[in-house]
């Protein structure tokens, strides 16, 4: 995937010895290194991944593997909350040394709970409330690791994560490489992201870490910005790249606009492609929350996190 094509290069970096779990059908157009081992794993099935990973012992695991838009609710459940349950009882049963499982969840599975303005930072001790199937599932997943105890974890809630090869952001720039920046809903919003680099370093210092034991933190690069201002920045960045001056038209679409258009894509999907899209009702419900700001404090504290990338830096290298 996405992030985990990125672990994997700074893994090889630090020298460590690397296995990339994938299936079967599984893009390798990231991951050429030949140091590479690869081995084929099923989320959904128990017995097969302790049948491939019987002869293999880790000292490090990230789990970066899940599903972000789907066509049947459920399987956000199926793949992101039991996969996760199956991928650390395997890993339990075949490599008792363990030093850390990583596990990459989302700020999503707070749901809306702070976005009452004036907009306050959502903490890693506030209680979640998420009102998305992906954001339930990927709660269900950490609650059984932090129930369980069976692997030593530590959880990484991503806020809104971008770089090279994300497909999701891809959209919002060819829309504004098409002179288009839009928006959702009257009520201000306050959204956050994090680089992927920065996804990277925060897994590989936090995996290491005492303090990070049996913990889960928030990730971004400790700043706030609009939707005008991701736009504004990826205009100007485009400008600067092909040497002219670009018009940008700044759109506010009212809530009930984008449930629309989700809905329509989302039936589209369902009965037409049968393809996932990421335009989908349950997705819709991550738009439209008002309050994205997070406290990475304690990342830094515990585990010496240091966002190195701005928003406009990142967005340098991926209109690149």
């Amino acid at each position: 995937g996405f992030i985990g094509s990125h672990v994997v290069e700074e893994a090889l970096n630090k020298g460590y010895e690397v296995w990339a779990a994938v299936r079967n059908k599984t893009s390798k157009r990231y991951l050429t290194d030949p140091r590479i081992h690869f081995i084929e794993l099923h989320l959904n099935n128990l017995g097969q991944m302790r049948m491939a990973l019987h002869d293999l012992q880790f000292d490090y695991v990230v789990h970066a593997a899940g599903v972000t838009k789907v066509r049947k609710k459920e399987k956000y459940f199926y793949t992101n909350a039991l996969g996760t349950q199956y991928l650390a009882q395997a890993i339990h049963a075949t490599s008792p040394q363990l030093k850390r499982f990583v596990f990459i969840s989302s700020l999503s599975i707070f749901g809306p709970i702070k976005d009452k303005e004036p907009y306050e930072e959502i903490k890693d001790s506030d209680i979640p409330q998420p009102n998305s199937r992906y954001g339930e599932s990927k709660l269900q997943a950490e609650r059984w690791l932090q129930a369980s105890k069976i692997v030593p974890y530590t959880i990484l809630r991503l806020t809104g994560v971008y770089g090279p090869r994300d497909k999701d952001y891809k959209m919002l720039v060819d829309n504004v490489r098409r002179g288009i920046g839009i928006s959702v809903g009257y009520q201000r919003q306050d959204i956050t992201f994090v680089y992927v680099q920065d996804v990277v370093q925060a897994v590989f210092k936090s995996m290491v870490a005492e303090k990070a034991i049996d913990k889960a933190y928030c990730i971004s690069d400790g700043d706030v910005y609009t939707s005008r201002d991701f736009c504004r920045i990826v205009s100007d960045e485009i400008a600067r790249k092909h040497h002219c001056r670009r018009l940008l038209v700044q759109i506010k679409l009212p809530i009930f606009a984008m449930w629309a258009a989700c809905f329509i894509a989302d039936m589209w999907a369902q009965n037409v492609t049968k393809k996932p899209t990421t335009l989908n009702l349950d997705h819709y419900k991550i738009m439209k929350q008002r309050n994205w700001r997070c406290d990475i404090t304690p990342a830094r504290e515990d585990f010496g996190y240091s966002p190195e990338w701005s928003l406009q830096q990142g967005v340098q290298q991926i209109v690149e």
